[in-house]
């Protein structure tokens, strides 16, 4: 949603496993194309498997996931691996989920996604886009092709997470209408499937508030072309109530047989309290909706305009109450296996 800044401590990453692990992703053999495949997921389906050429890493049969962006100001490979690690610390707990950002250009994945696939975390891989017209005239097949293929030759399922927050007014210069985004987003996908790269599972993520009038559904490419139903949830200054967000969505999303990810949430502090109460009321409420299977957290404060404080530990009491939802029984779902 934000930028992509981070901050962290050191945390050291084996340097053989990395290596190896880069030197699979640009040199190792490409595995064999592969056909499409039914998707079977957790989540009861009214009309059966629906066909789809994603797979993505199986979603727990119970339970959810807990994941995180964790903000650092240090912008090297180690610093955002460092980042990570440091917010597992604060929450205490480790994290099935490590969430990175990536521009549309940006080569992936890098060292620290590496580093993540090589703890045993799942990778949901945020990529920017850009301008959808210009996607689907084919002019950047090259570079898609570039990114598919590494995504492939990874040789683990990843969380793809393509142009999100599509529904946000300041994007729409680039987004342009739902009918070209939609278009650009078979247009890349098409693209990761003829080159084989059936490993990533597709999130399909705009906010949660635009479910409210519509907006949001408008997006939506299909059920034969998304893996992951996803939103992103916010307070904002007024504080609204993490129920009252998720509610037109989750309405929504009963009626797919997709299993749901929360991409991202966060909340600032208000009056004493506010804070954790959003905080508690999170951890109440995804374990009630068994279609939850993740949920992940953006943590990153900016002490720029707009400034902002989504840090887990910005008072005592909304940290306490961040680790009681960490604890949540079924916030601990094992990851894939």
């Amino acid at each position: 949603m934000r930028g992509l800044s981070r901050r962290g401590v050191t945390l050291l990453v084996p340097a053989l496993l990395v290596g190896a692990l880069l030197a699979a992703c640009t040199h190792g053999e490409r595995t064999p194309r592969e056909p499409p495949v039914t998707v079977s997921t957790a989540v009861p389906s009214r009309t059966g498997p629906i066909t789809t050429t994603g797979r993505g890493p199986e979603p727990p049969m119970s339970g959810s996931w807990l994941g995180a962006w964790a903000n650092s100001g240090d912008l090297t490979p180690e610093g955002r691996i460092a980042a990570f690690s440091g917010f597992e610390d604060t929450v205490g707990r480790p994290l099935t989920i490590a969430h990175v950002f990536h521009h549309w250009e940006d080569a992936f994945p890098n060292e620290p996604d590496l580093a993540f696939v090589g703890q045993g975390k799942v990778l949901l891989l945020s990529w920017s886009g850009t301008d959808t017209r210009e996607i689907t005239t084919g002019r950047y097949d090259d570079l898609i092709r570039e990114r598919a293929n590494a995504v492939r030759d990874l040789g683990v399922p990843i969380l793809l997470r393509f142009r999100w927050e599509m529904d946000r007014p300041n994007l729409r210069s680039t987004v342009h209408s739902p009918e070209d985004y939609i278009a650009a987003w078979r247009h890349v996908r098409q693209i990761f499937t003829d080159v084989g790269a059936t490993n990533a599972g597709w999130v399909w993520c705009p906010m949660a508030t635009a479910f409210a009038d519509g907006r949001a559904q408008r997006y939506y490419p299909g059920d034969d072309q998304v893996d992951w139903l996803c939103a992103d949830v916010y307070g904002g200054k007024q504080f609204r109530g993490f129920d009252e967000l998720m509610a037109p969505f989750m309405a929504w999303a009963e009626g797919h047989p997709r299993p749901v990810m929360v991409g991202e949430f966060g909340v600032t502090e208000g009056n004493p309290g506010q804070k954790a109460k959003w905080f508690r009321e999170a951890g109440a409420y995804v374990p009630a909706y068994p279609q939850i299977k993740a949920l992940v957290y953006f943590s990153a404060r900016q002490d720029r305009k707009p400034r902002y404080d989504f840090s887990v530990d910005s008072s005592p009491g909304a940290l306490r109450a961040f680790r009681d939802l960490a604890q949540e029984p079924r916030l601990r779902a094992d990851p894939p296996k």
